[in-house]
Formats: C-alpha cells, structure tokens, sequence
C-alpha cells in the first residue's frame, strides 16, 4: 500500500454534446487529484466516454450517420474540453475503441461466471432508454422514469442476469463501516435504505440484435452484447489494463491508498451498488470512496441534453477564462441539493472573490514591496494574525476535501485572503513609510514585519489556490516569486462584466 491516490470522473454518454452539468464533474475531479500533487502524493486521474449505449445507436440514426462515426464525432467534443476546463486528467477512455477495455470487460465477465453469479432467464420490464435502465413500477414517479420524466417502454428479452441478491449484506456492512465511503452523508444514507428495502438480482446483457451489434459480446455468448452500465462500469479498472499484464492495475487499483469515483447523483445506484457487487464478485479490491454530487439547473431546470437545456462549457469557458468557470462550480454549488446557473452569480462571484480578493491583495502587497523597499522581502521574524491564518490554511484545506467539500474549502481560502487586506487596512503601511523617513526606527521595523508578512501570506494563498483556480495560482506564484525578491505588480485577474 502506498500513498498514492486514482480518481476518476463518471464517463458519460456521446449521444449528445457536453454540458455545464458534467464540467462540474470534471472540475471536482480535478481538483481532488491536483490537490493530492500539490501535497506531493502520486496520482493518477481517469475520464472518458460511454461509447457502447444503446441511446448512442438511436442518436446515430436520427442523424444520419454511421454509429462509429457518431461516437467519434461526439467522443471527441470530451476530449476537447481538457484546456477550456484548465484539466490535468492522465487519461481518457473511449469505450468502443479503446484497445484496453474489452478485454478486461470479458475478464471482469469471466470472474464472476466462474464465481457462479450469472444465469439466463426471460424477462420482461419497464425500460428507461434514456437511462438505460429497468424499473419496478414503485420507482416511477406518476408512471414515468423519475430521472426524464418519460414514459418506460415494456421490453421483453432473454438475457443474462447477475446475482446481485447474494451481495446485498455484505455492501451493506462495507458502506456502513466507511471501508467505502460515500459522501456526502444524505448520498450515504440514501445507498443505504435502497440496499435495505430489499435487491432483485438484475439483467446484465442485452440481444445484439436488439443493439445493431453494437456493444461487447458476451463471452461464449454472442447472441448477446455486455449491458452497457456492466460493461461500462469496468472502465475504471480496464483503463489500468485489467485483462492484460499491465502493471498499472496493480499500481493503481491493487496498491493504491485511495480509489475515488466522483459521480452525479443519477448514477449513484450504479456505483455504490452494482460496481461493488461486480468487483466482489470477480474477488477485486473495491473502490475507497465515493464522492456524489448534486444537479445543476438552468432557470430552474435540471441540465440536461435529454431535455436541451444546456450550458456548453466549453463556450462558457471561453467568454470568461477557465478559472472563472472552476473557481464557480466549486465555490457556489451546493454540496446537497440543486444550484441555479446564470452567468450573472458567476460574474458576481468571480469578482468578488478572484479580482477583489486574492488578486487585489496580492497586486497590492507586491505594489507596496516595491514601493517601500524596491522588490525585495524584508528578512524578519514572520508572524501576525494574517501568517497564523495562512499557516493554518493547508491543514484546513486537507481536512475539507478528505470530506470532498469543495465549498468550504474554497470558503477557506476566502477567508485567509480576506484576513491579508485586514491586515494592509489595520496597518497602514503608507503611514509607517512616512514615519519611517521621518527617522522612527520603530516605524521602519513594523513596516518590515508588514511587508514580510503580507508576502509570506500571499505565497501560501497562491500555492493552495492550485486546486482550485490553476491559472491563476501559477501567474500568482510567478510573480510573488519564493526567494528574496517579488515580480513586478500587475493585475492578476481582471474584472468580468
């Protein structure tokens, strides 16, 4: 066991483009696996596309175009929003063409058919084709999917079943003791009274001709094709080379300290249940923790490409700058319940926080260095209530996102910033300057300790702003430099209108 750390972010549909909902996803998950590195710990961070669903075969045809094809096309559109969402993933999966994952999904198979949990039978259900989901009649909501509000269609076939039904006590006791962590706690508790009002076992392929032969088939079976959450779910294992003799899954899955999913709350049943049901059966070391955010809503209504209401990202990013956009999604949404998106709580927030607060205090403290003392650092005892904050502020952060509470963690980081422009108004440095040419050695020395403290606080403030707005924390650290001599002052990061 080591110290390092995998993340992964769910990986979504291709049947439509990405939307602001899935970016918040992508940034949680990034920021987790940059604040691991800035504390010097290895990771690695995984995300990617479902390319193999059903829906993605039905969207290829209303468009005219070969399912291949459209896979790639809206594939690629992911992979795209690595620099728009100022992104530091180490890898990226496509289900369909990605040499590593049909293998380890015919191994991950092959485990659990050796393990006696797989057995045939027709079935006849209610079908979300925009979940891709059976469901029993007490889960819809006025007889429609409680995720679309659509209609299920009844669909009647003969597939394969997992036996979810022998693992239920035992996912019980691994969620309730914290041997896999889910939070935050209300996502915990949820998992829990699904577990406990009782599983069925549940179908895991699906007839290839009811696919077009899209899909994985299933092995010694290729009358049928891998139901596509089944399959889907063994990317996080198959991007390490599970089903080959790559020995990243043993350095990353096997051997890793931590094994984080940051999923949407839609899928949480995927994760907490049949991915641990899955990995139990095949005798695999299980996820360490699950980490289950909210929904965005757009005037109101959930984000959604099913329902075209949308927010491109990537667009967004492009009119505001990258750290606008993380810095938002991790400093306003809520942990627990949905968050309304306008650009204007964005523009108000970025401002507030980002041009007001860290980067005026710093273009401020480096203003005041060079006015007083021509760039260079006073070399004095540092110490004041702005040092004991920022010398605080790593700790706290830690302890925040141990917990995956991007909102107080950020709300930190606030906090610490807000102490430093206390500290240029309480102290007034211009005033000890003037002091200080009158001839008043006292007045000299405060300002030193001032100037030493606002610097030494700045410092700490750039560096544990990476995780969260990474742009802006490098042109920070540029200029505040770490030696004896600070860069020129300029504007960190310009207002928005």
């Amino acid at each position: 066991m080591n110290n390092s750390r995998y993340v992964t972010t769910a990986i979504p549909y291709v049947n439509a483009e990405p939307h602001l909902g899935f970016a918040l996803e992508l940034v949680e998950a990034d920021a987790l696996a940059r604040h691991a590195r800035l504390r010097g710990r290895p990771v690695r961070f995984l995300t990617g596309t479902d390319d193999n669903a059903l829906k993605n075969v039905t969207a290829a045809a209303a468009a005219g175009v070969p399912v291949r094809e459209f896979v790639a096309q809206n594939s690629a559109r992911f992979v795209a929003l690595r620099e728009p969402l100022g992104l530091s993933y180490d890898d990226f999966i496509g289900t369909s063409t990605d040499p590593r994952h049909a293998p380890g999904v015919r191994k991950l198979w092959r485990r659990c058919a050796e393990n006696g949990d797989f057995y045939q039978r027709r079935y006849s259900g209610l079908y979300c084709s925009g979940c891709e989901q059976f469901y029993a009649p007490d889960e819809l909501i006025d007889g429609r999917c409680p995720e679309h509000g659509t209609e299920p269609e009844i669909v009647e076939e003969n597939n394969w079943f997992f036996r979810l039904t022998r693992y239920q006590d035992r996912i019980i006791e691994l969620i309730e003791s914290g041997t896999v962590q889910i939070t935050p706690v209300q996502r915990k508790n949820e998992v829990l009274a699904f577990l406990r009002s009782g599983l069925a076992d549940i179908s895991v392929s699906r007839p290839a001709a009811r696919s077009a032969g899209w899909g994985i088939p299933v092995p010694d079976d290729p009358s049928q094709v891998v139901y596509v959450w089944w399959e889907a779910l063994g990317n996080y294992v198959t991007a390490l080379g599970y089903g080959t003799d790559d020995p990243a899954y043993q350095e990353w899955w096997v051997n890793s300290a931590e094994r984080i999913h940051v999923i949407g709350k839609g899928v949480i049943r995927f994760h907490a249940v049949y991915w641990i049901a899955q990995l139990l059966s095949a005798g695999e070391p299980l996820p360490t923790g699950i980490v289950v955010h909210d929904y965005l809503t757009l005037n109101g209504a959930k984000i959604s490409k099913s329902a075209r209401n949308t927010v491109d990202p990537a667009e967004l990013a492009g009119d505001v700058g990258s750290d606008a956009v993380r810095w938002w999604l991790l400093r306003d949404v809520a942990r627990v319940g949905e968050t309304d998106f306008t650009r204007a709580r964005l523009v108000d927030r970025v401002n507030s926080d980002l041009a007001n607060g860290l980067g005026n205090l710093v273009n401020r403290s480096l203003s005041i260095v060079h006015k007083y003392r021509g760039g260079a650092v006073p070399e004095v005892e540092v110490a004041g209530p702005f040092a004991s904050a920022a010398a605080r502020l790593p700790a706290e952060i830690d302890a925040h996102l141990a917990d995956a509470d991007f909102r107080s963690a950020t709300a930190a980081l606030s906090s610490v910033w807000e102490e430093g422009n206390r500290l240029i108004e309480a102290r007034r440095p211009w005033e000890l300057y003037r002091a200080e040419r009158t001839g008043d050695t006292a007045a000299a020395r405060r300002l030193d300790a001032v100037l030493a403290e606002l610097v030494a606080g700045a410092r700490v403030l750039a560096s544990e702003a990476t995780p969260f707005a990474p742009e802006l924390a490098a042109r920070l650290g540029r200029q505040l430099g770490t030696g004896s001599q600070v860069g020129e002052p300029a504007p960190a990061f310009p207002r928005l209108t």
